[in-house]
């Protein structure tokens, strides 16, 4: 009876964790926009202590804000409509790999990215 119980658990158990890489790529956007949002807020908060009162950082955010949404609408559509063979398809683990480490490139590079185009462009017209 041991037996067949512990059997009975490894049947149900199932394989090895299978990656659902839709639902993987949507949780890293969740979190990318998470960080991109607080450094976001950071940097333009860092912006205005620097005595840039004027338009720049709201100029900044608006910027930030329509870059980063089609890029994650992007990447997300990228991943969507797959069929649910194919959503575990370990074959696909480089393609997502590649796919997150832009996705995350973008979250944390953009903001420092435009804030500094930015100032550089209202410094030289100061």
């Amino acid at each position: 009876m041991g037996k067949a119980i512990e059997n009975d658990h490894e049947a149900s158990a199932g394989p090895a964790h299978v990656r659902n890489w839709p639902k993987a790529m949507s949780d890293n956007i969740a979190l990318a926009l998470i960080v991109y949002t607080g450094l976001q807020i950071f940097v333009t908060v860092h912006a205005l202590k620097q005595g840039f009162s004027s338009i720049l950082p709201y100029f900044a955010l608006i910027i930030l804000v329509a870059g980063i949404i089609p890029a994650c609408r992007w990447f997300e559509n990228r991943w969507k409509d797959m069929s649910a063979e194919a959503a575990c398809d370990e074959t696909l683990r480089s393609a997502f790999r590649r796919d997150q480490l832009m996705l995350w490139v973008l979250a944390i590079g953009l903001p420092f990215l435009i804030t500094g185009l930015l100032k550089a462009i209202f410094a030289a017209t100061a």
